[in-house]
């Protein structure tokens, strides 16, 4: 890795950020249902700025055997088996967005991605499950490691909300569009750009030798 601070793979020790979020018909990865997937893999302008980038969107056929909880259906307003929803099976799914972060990732001189998701351990698990269902090998994302924006929202403006933490910087939030998987991907790439770069703007970024932590 180059010593350029505005190159992607020095921001995060080589992780390249990609910020997740599902739909599912339920709280429980190992038995409910994947019903829709989105990803927003994330770059850097040339004055090191994180800003959104690549959007992968999939509605997702429900697997065999899965529960769905009719009160996340009412939730979310998903209809799994409605004949125009174009869903594709979640192996499919996950192939194409692995595909897509693999792609970045090679283009970015990452070593490998980290999830980023709004209670991001409920996304990464349910990755996570439908991976080990499918047999996917080559996973690019860390398997245990994310970045939590519900944590980094406490920490940056006092609020864990998604919609709550996105007004509070300023970004244009729709609850009327919320739980739609692609939306909130994008209002959660939005967010995590928005700290990341406001850290840089308060001079948190790049690490300077008096901070006693040179690059």
């Amino acid at each position: 890795m180059s010593d350029d601070n505005t190159a992607l793979c020095n921001r995060f020790r080589g992780y390249l950020p990609v910020v997740i979020d599902v739909e599912t018909g339920g709280f429980n990865h190992e038995t409910d249902a994947l019903l829709e997937i989105a990803a927003v893999i994330l770059d850097m302008d040339e004055n090191g700025n994180l800003i959104p980038g690549q959007q992968i969107h999939h509605h997702v056929v429900p697997f065999e055997g899965a529960n769905i909880e009719q009160a996340a259906l009412d939730f979310t307003g998903i209809d799994p088996y409605h004949p125009f929803r174009g869903a594709v099976d979640e192996v499919v799914a996950i192939k194409d967005m692995f595909r897509a972060v693999r792609q970045a990732m090679k283009e970015a001189n990452c070593t490998r991605s980290i999830l980023v998701g709004h209670n991001a351990f409920f996304d990464r698990d349910f990755v996570n499950a439908a991976v080990n269902r499918n047999g996917i090998k080559r996973n690019p994302f860390h398997p245990f490691s994310c970045f939590d924006t519900a944590t980094i929202g406490g920490l940056a403006v006092g609020q864990t909300v998604l919609a709550k933490a996105c007004r509070a910087a300023h970004i244009q939030f729709s609850n009327s569009e919320a739980h739609s998987a692609i939306y909130d991907a994008m209002k959660t790439a939005e967010f995590f750009c928005w700290v990341v770069n406001r850290w840089k703007a308060m001079g948190g970024w790049p690490l300077r030798e008096n901070d006693g932590h040179p690059l």
